[in-house]
């Protein structure tokens, strides 16, 4: 389940988030070590703010076994060379869920939103997030270095546009 962010989710991120699996192949612009309202702070002054101006929108990831329990976060950002970033708790990495997730991200920002390319940059070294990015049919347009909590790594710009996107969802099989 996708749930819109919201302010009461920071202590359960302050708990999930900071860990050195989970953040090295993160932008720098993340603190490390993670303060103790590192989630908080960021909540309240960065991501909530950008979804009030609809520059951002941000959910967080929950199983439909467990609602209240979050386990995860993913955003789309409007400006930028970064539209999509995201981040899953150590305990549910390689089920398949965040793959889930962006799948209807993804099919928010071409639909809903009616962007015309989404751009997702990762570290070449991330192997499960370029996993992710080659299962939803992005292509790889670009590498390069950046910038991450780990130190300056080479990195790859992954893409797709709306066209490739729905003609996509349309080869894709439905339900049997």
């Amino acid at each position: 389940m996708l749930r819109p962010l919201e302010l009461a989710d920071a202590p359960q991120t302050q708990l999930l988030f900071p860990h050195w699996e989970i953040v090295r192949y993160l932008a720098k612009t993340v603190p490390w070590p993670y303060p103790p309202d590192g989630a908080h702070s960021y909540y309240r002054d960065v991501a909530l703010p950008a979804m009030e101006r609809e520059e951002q929108w941000h959910w967080t990831l929950r199983l439909k076994t467990d609602p209240e329990r979050l386990i995860g976060s993913i955003s789309l950002i409007k400006n930028g060379p970064i539209n999509r970033g995201f981040w899953l708790g150590l305990p549910w990495h390689r089920q398949g869920l965040m793959t889930e997730a962006c799948e209807a991200v993804t099919d928010f920002w071409f639909n809903t939103l009616k962007f015309p390319v989404l751009r997702a940059p990762k570290a070449v070294a991330n192997i499960a997030s370029r996993r992710i990015s080659e299962r939803s049919g992005m292509r790889l347009v670009a590498t390069e270095e950046h910038e991450y909590v780990s130190g300056r790594l080479p990195a790859e710009m992954w893409e797709i546009n709306a066209e490739e996107w729905n003609a996509r969802k349309q080869r894709k099989p439905g339900p049997v």
